[in-house]
């Protein structure tokens, strides 16, 4: 969250950015937090919708942990209807909940087991994360949550192929054509949001209860850390808003 609200926009290595890849009809996006797409992506997501294309959210915990002087509890109710709110403004209908402790998220066989039935269930072709490596595109140290949830996502999508891994949970799909990871400091693909900036203002808005004590007092602007973002690497992307993410072959 931090990271969008400093202004600072995703410089990574020098030279423009390629556009995404448009082949795909369905989307998983896999998130820790709700909020995460907020900052990340959302934009993005809103042109893919508007463009006809079906995009899902999945989050592997509910925030529980992330309003401070919010019991966790009274949090999750909170984050989890503000996350369906926002992800309605920007065309998404699904949203699925893994309950996951947030926080303390843990790799391993449980972790994937559970992203790799939900590629199986919604079987898209284009699976976005966020950023898992080890530092942000600030350069500051990457949470926890994020490194755990991002590299568990790219071994789930290999998982998911697999007829003799978690043979339990659904039907193979080795359908996942591409692999973008948002808010990645080695971006190479872009996405044109000029047309998305109020929708992606808005759905972040909608973490109203989130967002009040991290800016303090006063009306909270998410529009021009935001606009910062998009119009940052959109200097690589031919001068257009943009979003960047990085591609990973699955």
């Amino acid at each position: 969250m931090s990271e969008a609200r400093t202004g600072e926009h995703a410089a990574g290595a020098e030279g423009d950015l390629d556009e995404m890849p448009t082949d795909f009809e369905r989307a998983l996006c896999v998130v820790a937090h709700p909020d995460d797409m907020e900052f990340s992506a959302a934009a993005a997501v809103a042109a893919w919708t508007k463009d006809g294309k079906s995009v899902s959210y999945l989050l592997l915990t509910r925030g529980e942990a992330g309003i401070a002087g919010m019991p966790p509890a009274e949090a999750a109710r909170v984050r989890e209807a503000e996350q369906r709110r926002s992800a309605e403004i920007v065309g998404v209908r699904e949203v699925e909940f893994l309950d996951h402790p947030d926080g303390v998220l843990e790799y391993g066989t449980a972790l994937r087991r559970d992203i790799a039935g939900a590629i199986r269930r919604h079987r898209p072709e284009l699976v976005v994360g966020f950023n898992c490596r080890e530092t942000t595109y600030s350069g500051r140290w990457n949470s926890p949550d994020h490194r755990v949830a991002g590299r568990a996502l790219l071994d789930a999508v290999g998982d998911a192929g697999n007829e003799w891994i978690f043979p339990d949970a659904g039907a193979p799909w080795g359908g996942v054509r591409h692999v973008a990871m948002a808010g990645s400091p080695q971006p190479t693909h872009a996405v044109d949001v000029s047309g998305t900036v109020d929708l992606a203002v808005a759905s972040l808005e909608a973490h109203a209860a989130y967002l009040k004590p991290l800016f303090g007092e006063g009306p909270v602007d998410v529009r021009t850390p935001l606009s910062g973002l998009f119009g940052g690497i959109g200097q690589r992307f031919g001068g257009r808003p943009a979003l960047s993410f990085e591609l990973v072959r699955p």
